[in-house]
């Protein structure tokens, strides 16, 4: 008979290896994800989304090059050094962040068919990845045409729920714990419906400028309801022009995005209240409840803050950092109610903690 060329303990342990290096990489691509997502805020807050006129390269070059040499690639572009090295870094992060989805591939590759393992999920986020890629390369070349801004925006909160998700489901993975699913209700449907509407009219109101075009706070400019225009606030197929830099839109239309976007605000609070009043009577969900409930309070505030403050650029920052803190909230949430502890492992767990207790 032919010798097993890896004792069965060998492969155990090279398994468990690989399970501890994926649940780190996953927890670690979902805090690099944020940091991708702030950094390419922060470099649109400071119009330098086109620091660099081409893609992948920044005038040519792999590094951002003197003006010499970026006057010979792109005479008509002028270099501006800060703005060129902020979209730079920009794009090596979320290539760092790639080649680390990657990783968790090619790490998954030998589990994939074990029972159990999220490897669908794994294959998901890095085809996500890649899309995502390939929005930052169209935000450039199509010249900031909003669509694609706020679509870029939707990808990279996609991929931060992803390597959230792909890290829970690891840790369940790992424990061997029985992964139950239980059917989410039609309230959680809406909230989650809700929450990404208000993340795209979020992008849609950075992408259009139209932060600070609603002055004042309840009222906006002066009037509960202002001045509108919603066929030009959200018409979908206009042009760009040369570049579409500090937007196009007449003020009408950029106060029309603006209260869309607060009143898609007000329409979110009430699902996500709604849904915390629905689930608080089960008391392993009231933390987390409790949870999304303040960062939605957070977020609240920051955005009523941003428009009496006339649009600052650190609480501008906060601002989309409030919101992936929501969207993070959420995603446990979720989990909590998609996936919840088998009741009968929730009374093992608490039997042990009381046996613990009783002898300490």
């Amino acid at each position: 008979m032919k010798a097993d060329p890896m004792p069965a303990d060998r492969r155990a342990d090279g398994n468990t290896k690989r399970m501890a290096l994926l649940r780190t990489l996953s927890l670690c691509g979902a805090m690099f994800a944020v940091i991708v997502i702030l950094a390419g805020t922060w470099t649109r807050l400071l119009d330098a989304g086109l620091g660099c006129p081409d893609w992948p390269g920044c005038y040519g070059a792999l590094v951002v090059p003197d003006a010499e040499i970026a006057s010979q690639h792109a005479s008509g572009v002028p270099l501006e050094a800060s703005k060129a090295w902020m979209e730079m870094i920009h794009r090596y992060l979320a290539t760092t962040l790639g080649l680390l989805g990657l990783v968790l591939v090619v790490i998954g590759w030998r589990m994939r068919r074990h029972t159990g393992f999220p490897w669908r999920l794994i294959v998901m986020l890095f085809t996500m990845l890649m899309v995502q890629g390939a929005f930052g390369a169209y935000t450039v070349t199509l010249k900031l045409w909003p669509q694609v801004v706020t679509l870029h925006l939707l990808g990279g909160i996609s991929v931060l729920a992803l390597f959230i998700w792909l890290h829970l489901r690891l840790r369940r993975f790992h424990q061997r714990r029985v992964l139950v699913s239980a059917p989410m209700g039609r309230l959680w449907w809406v909230a989650a419906a809700l929450l990404v509407m208000q993340l795209a009219l979020g992008g849609w109101t950075s992408s259009n400028y139209a932060g600070i075009a609603c002055q004042g706070f309840p009222t906006c400019n002066a009037q509960w309801w202002p001045e509108t225009d919603w066929g030009e606030g959200f018409h979908l197929t206009q042009t760009v022009g040369p570049n579409y830099l500090h937007g196009q839109l007449h003020a009408e239309a950029r106060s029309t995005i603006h209260l869309a976007h607060r009143l898609g605000a007000g329409a979110l609070a009430l699902a996500l209240f709604s849904l915390a009043f629905r689930y608080w009577r089960e008391v392993a969900m009231r933390p987390w409840l409790a949870s999304l409930a303040a960062a939605l309070v957070l977020q609240a505030a920051l955005g009523i803050a941003n428009v009496l403050l006339w649009l600052p650029l650190g609480l501008a920052l906060l601002h989309t950092a409030g919101a992936v803190l929501l969207v993070f909230a959420f995603s446990l949430v979720s989990w909590k109610l998609r996936h919840p502890i088998p009741a009968r492992a929730r009374r093992t767990a608490a039997l042990g903690k009381r046996e613990e207790w009783l002898h300490a």
